[in-house]
């Protein structure tokens, strides 16, 4: 185990300087934010003393190497946007994503779980093909086009629920809802495969023939075993919860990272693009060492 999670923990940090590097770097190529909160008559002199300020006037080699240096410390700079720790800014929005994501992956583990392993236990039966009838249109739909179809039906046509904002649990429904879609469609068929593989094991046969009930027998003797390739795809659709509520987010005025993430890359504002990536990507390491410490514990293995 404290191999798997040295090796685990390295990579990451690899993973991690590499990204450092490359969204410093990219995020660069957007522009000067000196033309954007300048007026278009701004002196030289203005423009000289805004680049000083923030850092801009230097070589890029160095403004590289101050910044490594300062996230080291944990400092990701000033928002030029709002005059305030870029941090403290990001903080904020990715505690909403992450409630956003947590809520939803909660609902969609639990759900494709159970139809999944339903569906397996009857192949070809009515349940199983209504359930796979579905979750496959729900792997296919696109985000923002099931976005839009609620908003028109229920919030536009019968008015029962709010378009943004987080204020009540009806704000919530609709966001939670449309992340749920994709997830639970790609879990249900994973379940449903490894269940039908787990289902036609010899101990399953013989915990049959020694007439263990239905419901153990699902739910008891073949989940847990069934669970192994399943957790790898749930760690992929955790991660892409993170990472893809941004569209989510942005037509329903949900204030997450995501969100904040895009405003910033349209305002230039590189200091809170950087952290708002650096948070998240630091958050996606810690779930998939968790996800690796839950496959070890369900595989022994993998531990040695």
């Amino acid at each position: 185990m404290y191999r798997l999670l040295k090796d685990r923990t390295i990579a990451s940090f690899v993973s991690l300087v590499g990204l450092i590097v490359m969204v410093f770097f990219l995020s660069r190529l957007t522009g000067d934010p000196t033309n954007l909160f300048l007026p278009i008559d701004a002196s030289q002199e203005m423009r000289d003393q805004f680049r000083r300020l923030h850092g801009l006037d230097q070589p890029l080699f160095n403004q590289f190497l101050n910044y490594v240096g300062d996230v080291l410390r944990l400092d990701f700079g000033d928002s030029v946007r709002r005059a305030q720790p870029a941090l403290d800014v990001v903080l904020p929005a990715f505690l909403w994503t992450l409630q956003l994501a947590v809520i939803t992956m909660v609902l969609v583990m639990g759900c494709a779980v159970l139809v999944g392993s339903l569906a397996a236990f009857r192949v070809g039966g009515f349940f199983d093909r209504l359930a796979s009838f579905v979750s496959l249109i729900g792997a296919s739909a696109p985000d923002f086009w099931i976005a839009i179809v609620v908003i028109v039906i229920f919030s536009v046509n019968l008015g029962w629920l709010p378009t943004s904002g987080t204020g009540s649990v009806a704000h919530w429904l609709l966001p939670i809802a449309v992340l749920f879609v994709r997830p639970f469609g790609l879990l249900v068929q994973v379940v449903r495969g490894s269940m039908i593989t787990a289902l036609s094991s010899a101990y399953v046969k013989t915990a049959r023939a020694k007439g263990v009930k239905n419901l153990p027998l699902i739910f008891v003797h073949t989940l847990r075993n069934a669970m192994l390739p399943v957790i790898t795809v749930m760690g992929d659709q955790a991660a892409a919860l993170l990472n893809g509520a941004v569209v989510v987010e942005s037509i329903f005025g949900f204030p997450g990272v995501g969100k904040l993430m895009i405003d910033s890359i349209l305002q230039r504002d590189f200091n809170v693009v950087l952290a708002a990536i650096m948070v998240t990507a630091i958050a996606i390491f810690v779930m998939n060492l968790l996800i690796d410490i839950a496959y070890s514990l369900l595989d022994p293995r993998i531990r040695y």
